[in-house]
């Protein structure tokens, strides 16, 4: 059985007996689910998981933890790469959760996507290797694109465009 199966055959319990026992299992379910791990089946082998699965079982474990005392500072390297819209748009939603805890969060990304819901944007460059290294812009998604010498702030300027047209 799968996580997304699981949550939807304790969420049909409607015996009053179990429906707290089985709120705790959807409960604990759930945050994996959130971050996109909904086909994973239970109980299998964590020697199974590709390394980004394994970084989403992590993710998933802090969403599950809730309201806990100590702040984390959670620092994601390029989460996006390989994923599809529909995950990247998942993992979204699951660090506007971390930040509702009260958590904060650095992402070094290319994804555009990613990086026009940001809070703050730090663009290195100009270039790659010795040409790079260097702060380009520091400031909002929307300040970014109207910056000219960043590279970044022209695909973003695109990005931002085209999310207003809709």
């Amino acid at each position: 059985m799968t996580v997304d199966d699981a949550i939807s055959f304790f969420s049909k319990e409607t015996d009053e007996r179990y429906i707290l026992f089985t709120n705790k299992i959807i409960a604990r379910l759930q945050p994996l689910s959130d971050v996109g791990l909904g086909y994973i089946s239970l109980g299998q082998s964590s020697s199974t998981l590709s390394g980004g699965e394994a970084q989403k079982i992590k993710l998933a474990s802090y969403l599950g933890i809730g309201h806990a005392t100590t702040k984390t500072l959670f620092i994601f390297d390029e989460p996006t790469t390989g994923l599809h819209f529909h995950d990247i748009r998942k993992l979204l939603d699951a660090y506007t959760a971390l930040i509702r805890n009260g958590n904060s969060i650095l992402v070094i990304e290319h994804n555009m996507d990613v990086i026009k819901c940001a809070d703050w944007v730090i663009d290195m460059g100009q270039g790659g290797g010795n040409e790079g290294g260097k702060i380009v812009f520091a400031g909002t998604p929307e300040a970014l694109s109207n910056c000219n010498e960043s590279y970044t702030g022209k695909f973003l300027s695109e990005k931002l465009i085209a999310q207003q047209e809709l």
